[in-house]
Parts: C-alpha cells; structure tokens; sequence
C-alpha cells in the first residue's frame, strides 16, 4: 500500500468544520490503496472539542505527534483569562492597551501564524521520519499556513518528494488578516512566504472555484479544485421529523465577519404580519456566536422572542439536530470575497434535502451550488420581500406535513468521491 504523509494542525479531539476535510480523506484514502499516516501536534490549543470523532479515524491511519509549544498561554494572561474568547478579542471594540500590544503582536509578528513556532522541530522529526518509512508522498494544510512552510522546508531538503498544497482558506488575501491589523510589512511578508509554497509544491488544492482563481491569479499555474462535501456514512439511518415547532436552524458559528442582521430583521417582520407564524417560529443558532450579535439581538424585543441560542454539540448529534429542522440557514454576509465562501456545512444541508435558505452573493460560488442541486435559494442581503416570501411557503409546506427531504443525487460532493479526485493527483 502507497503511504502518504498528511501535515495538519486539526484533528480529533478537535470539532469544528477545520478537522472535517482530512478526517474523512483519511478515512476513505486506504480504500483507494493509500496508507495515511497523519502528523498533528500532541497538545494543541483547543477551544471546540468532539470527541465523537474519534471513532471516525480509518484503522488503517497511522498517527504520529509531537508537541508544540504556541503562544496562546501568554494571550490569556494579556487578555484577562474567562473575560474574553479569541474571536472576541480580536474584534471587540474596546481595548485596554495590553490588549492592542497583543493583537499587534500576533498581526505583525507571529507570521503566518502562532504555530510558526512547530516549523522548525517538525521539520527535523520528519525528515528522519521520513526516509526510515520510504514516504515518497506528503500533504500539507492549512490554515494555520505554517503547516505549508513544514512542507516547503522539506522539500527543500529532498527535492523529489512529491508535495500537495491543500489551501482551505486564502492566504496573503484573507479577510483574517484584516481583523489581525497587519501592517504593510506584515504583508509583504505573506505574500512572499505564499508565492514560495504556491511555485514549490508539486500540486495545489483548494475548496472553491473563486479559490482556484484567486490562487492561479497569484501563482501564474494550475490549482486543482477539490471541494468540501458530506459522508454517506453519517447520513445512512437520515430520517426527517417533524418538530413541534418551525425551526430555522444556523449550524455553526457565527463570528465577527458573519452579518445575520438582515435575514432576523426580515424574519421579525414576517413574525409580525403572521400571527401563526411567529406563534411557531424559533430561529436556532447551534455553535459559538460572536458577542456583537448576541447584543444585537438581545436590544431587538421581537427578534430576541423568536431566536434561540445553543452551544456547540458533537457531529454525531448534529444529525438529530438535522432531522427536525425545517429549513437550514446560510448566512455568507459580511465575509471577504463572500462569493467564493462555500462552508463545509452546505454540503452537509446538501444531504438532508431539507430546504435551504442562503443569505449572501446571488452570483457566489455557494448560490451556484444551491440553484443547480435545487436544495435553496440564495437571496441578496436586501432582498427582504424575497426571504418572508420563501420562509412563508416553506412554513406552509411544514404546517399541512410536506416535510420530506428531497431525494437527490448529490455523489459528486460525498467524501469517497472527492477522495478519488484527490488519489488521481497522488
């Protein structure tokens, strides 16, 4: 069996959507005749945890750790630990100044990102590694983008490794960047470590057809498209039931970039030309949701009536969380280059059938997906009349019980086939 080496900072007991991607590449490699053997750090810092994924790993993977030291222990005692979450302190309004010393800190001098510090021993374990296991193969991905320089430094040292870029975020062009107040300099010096990765590695993959064009536009060469997707396997016993109320349900979470003010206003008004609709109606926000928008909707009486919060659950439970909803939101307002933003969890709204209402670039990446699998509707984000309309017949549908999900064919996005996209690249 033909080993290959996957260099990546997420992976079980990590949650979230970052760990999804290579966990179910790993887990369908072997049937391709692939051996993954996975390299993560021993004690990485984690804010989600699911331990439900541990049973997910393939049998077949070998995992192998090492320990990583990142700087996140000093951020908690600059931020003022329990007061502030990262993503809060990134982006909250008011500062101390300890607190803007650190954000300038990790924007200017932590490139490309606080795990920079794993670069170097990683390096130094895997090449040994290595040559005494005859890997001819290695991937990389990111973010965080250090894992990409680990690939770049080893095949400096061995030219004929065969090296895969895997990119599930931009890089020098990520609207993250923007929230960290790089400098200029901090910049040039994204830009330059990108360029090295983009011309060095053999392949380059990424998750979006935007991507593929922001990444051959900065590159000058071909990058491949391998996309999210959803594993047959989670949705195998699916079945659709019908709750006791009409849940509109965002999976996720919702941080400083991600806007859903309009679509709850539309929703509030929808609330207050129908009675029996708003009598029914909860909106559920299932994830970690940024402070701002917690404010926002509790100063707001009649969106704060219909709109529920719940924290994070395991994937495993996510599936249930699926079978009674009635339809699943997408909020893209707000992001960077919204239109090449396609989350993993469209995929996995993709395999419920459940009806999707998409608030974000009509002409997106995401709306394309949505209008072609007839799944959802994407609406501009001012489109008000467009989404009541849409959240009112889809209401009607659940009130008289047409709330069977809709049997598609939707292989070309399963995890197994996009894994042997990836296998004709290897």
């Amino acid at each position: 069996m033909n080993k290959v080496l996957i260099i990546t900072y997420y992976w079980p007991p990590f949650g979230g959507s970052g760990v999804q991607r290579w966990l179910k590449f790993v887990k369908y490699l072997p049937s391709f005749g692939y051996q993954p053997i996975v390299y993560t750090p021993e004690n990485p810092f984690i804010e989600i945890q699911d331990q439900s994924l541990l049973k997910d790993i393939s049998p077949e993977a070998e995992v192998i750790k090492l320990p990583i030291w990142e700087p996140y222990g000093i951020f908690q005692k600059l931020l003022g630990k329990g007061k502030l979450k990262q993503a809060d302190f990134v982006t909250a309004k008011k500062k101390s100044l300890t607190q803007k010393f650190a954000l300038f800190i990790r924007g200017n001098f932590f490139i490309p990102d606080a795990r920079v510090f794993w670069v170097r021993p990683s390096v130094v374990f895997l090449t040994d590694f290595i040559k005494s296991n005859s890997i001819n193969t290695i991937i990389t991905t990111g973010p965080p983008h250090s894992m990409h320089l680990i690939g770049l430094k080893l095949k400096r040292k061995d030219p004929s490794l065969k090296w895969i870029a895997d990119f599930r975020d931009p890089w020098s062009e990520w609207g993250l960047l923007d929230s960290l107040k790089a400098s200029t300099w901090a910049r040039s010096i994204h830009r330059r470590l990108e360029r090295r990765v983009l011309h060095k590695a053999d392949e380059v993959i990424t998750i979006t057809p935007f991507y593929v064009n922001q990444f051959e536009r900065l590159s000058g060469r071909k990058v491949n498209l391998l996309t999210n997707g959803f594993d047959e396997a989670d949705f195998k016993n699916f079945s659709k039931r019908k709750a006791d109320k009409f849940y509109l349900r965002h999976i996720g979470a919702v941080n400083d970039k991600c806007d859903p003010r309009t679509f709850m206003l539309a929703c509030a008004q929808l609330c207050n030309e129908e009675q029996e609709i708003k009598d029914n109606m909860v909106i559920e926000f299932i994830g970690e949701v940024h402070s701002t928008f917690k404010e926002f909707v509790e100063k707001n009486i009649s969106v704060a009536e219909i709109t529920k919060f719940a924290p994070s659950v395991s994937h495993k439970k996510l599936i249930d969380v699926y079978e009674t909803s009635a339809i699943l939101v997408l909020i893209l307002v707000g992001y960077k280059d919204a239109e090449g933003y396609m989350p993993g969890k469209l995929f996995e709204y993709l395999a419920t059938g459940l009806p999707v209402l998409g608030i974000g670039p009509s002409n997106g990446d995401a709306a394309l997906v949505l209008s072609e699998s007839k799944t959802g509707v994407m609406f501009a984000e001012d489109d008000n009349e467009g989404i009541r309309k849409f959240i009112k017949d889809k209401y009607l549908d659940w009130i008289n019980s047409n709330h069977n999900s809709m049997k598609k064919d939707f292989s070309k996005f399963s995890r197994r086939e996009i894994t042997g996209e990836l296998v004709k690249l290897l």
